[in-house]
């Protein structure tokens, strides 16, 4: 089981991480999310 929670939490960083990343800035800017901060944000995602 370990090996598939990892998979999954893995393709929710990369979901996350894809998401943000085809927002604008401004959209971001809204969100309170730089662009630099999109993998912090990933990762807090799937803690």
């Amino acid at each position: 089981m370990n090996i598939s929670r990892s998979f999954n939490t893995w393709r929710k960083y990369r979901q996350t991480i894809t998401e943000l990343g085809r927002m604008s800035d401004r959209e971001l800017h809204d969100l309170g999310i730089g662009r630099s901060d999109i993998r912090r944000v990933a990762r807090d995602a799937v803690r």
